[in-house]
């Protein structure tokens, strides 16, 4: 693509300044996002990361578009996916909806944070060992696995991280507004806010570890990788008012998205043999009958798979709805 240092500082800089407005526009007043404030945001953010993609099409070639709105659509789901974890800790946790927007947006700069730096090591990966992508392929099958069998009924607020930071950490019992530690009779004692945004940042970590290796069976442009997830991040934390109680409902998002990450594995496996440079598989030359999966028909293929599992989900829980209970 051709991206220089400059382009990349302008585009950091530019995301940077997105969170800095978020943060003096929206959080730093606690206050509950009405219905429309949420809709006229996620809006905004949206078009504008479809705008961006638009952009790279024009100026880069649609084959980069294209795999920009495959990462998107993949990292949005994703994305919504935590949020839905998001909401399990808060409910843990009893964080009053006031100070949710608070938590959410700590969560979501952590996010891009871990994220950015999950992508810094996948770029120094690809570009000196090819063999990644076979570790990539086997990793996301594994996590495919593990997403269609999830339920998400874990309790992250009882999580081993967070029982431990309980054991040495002087707490209090209530929230002092939406402030990570506040001074009793002279000691300074950390408030439940700062559990919840420990325990976020361990979702957060373990999301990291699912979204990089998927984006990159679909592209090998770290920009591309970057921006399409800096996007997916953006207008999250007005998605979660504007779907909270739609969240509840996408009960077959989790095997939507294990299709979706096993279709990225094979993808990835296969273009590990097309470009296989291990000398105990077919003597270290290419395998000629692994096949080139096109962008068109990953992006094609992820946003059907994600319409399918909304039907789906919607479909099922309107039903359920509809049975009276015994």
């Amino acid at each position: 693509m051709g991206i220089t240092p400059l382009i990349w500082i302008i585009t950091i800089a530019i995301t940077i300044a997105f969170f800095v407005f978020e943060f003096f526009a929206h959080v730093r007043t606690p206050h509950e996002p009405t219905i429309g404030e949420s809709a006229r945001w996620s809006a905004f953010y949206i078009g504008l990361a479809l705008l961006f993609g638009v952009g790279i099409g024009l100026v880069s070639g649609w084959g980069f578009g294209g795999e920009y709105f495959a990462g998107y659509l993949t990292e949005k789901a994703l994305s919504i996916d935590n949020l839905f974890v998001f909401l399990l800790v808060m409910t843990g946790f009893a964080v009053p909806k006031k100070y949710q927007q608070k938590v959410l947006m700590i969560g979501i700069v952590i996010a891009l944070i871990m994220r950015g730096g999950f992508i810094a090591v996948g770029a120094a990966l690809i570009e000196n060992y090819s063999w990644v992508f076979y570790i990539f392929g086997a990793l996301l099958l594994v996590l495919a696995y593990r997403q269609a069998f999830s339920s998400h009924e874990s309790d992250p607020a009882n999580g081993r991280l967070v029982k431990f930071a309980r054991r040495i950490l002087p707490l209090t019992d209530d929230y002092h507004g939406d402030r990570l530690s506040v001074k009793i009779d002279g000691k300074r004692f950390f408030t439940p806010m700062l559990l919840t945004i420990v325990a976020i940042g361990f979702v957060d970590l373990i999301f990291a570890v699912d979204s990089i290796p998927a984006i990159y069976g679909l592209t090998n442009e770290a920009y591309i990788v970057f921006t399409a997830n800096a996007f997916a991040l953006m207008g999250l934390r007005q998605l979660y008012f504007l779907i909270g109680g739609l969240l509840e409902r996408l009960v077959y998002l989790a095997q939507g998205l294990a299709v979706i990450l096993a279709f990225i594995g094979v993808k990835l496996v296969l273009h590990a043999l097309k470009v296989n440079e291990l000398p105990f598989i077919n003597g270290g030359e290419s395998v000629k009958w692994a096949p080139d999966i096109p962008i068109w028909f990953s992006l094609t293929f992820i946003g059907l798979t994600i319409a399918v599992a909304t039907v789906l989900s919607l479909r099922k829980t309107r039903g359920d709805a509809k049975i009276p209970a015994p």
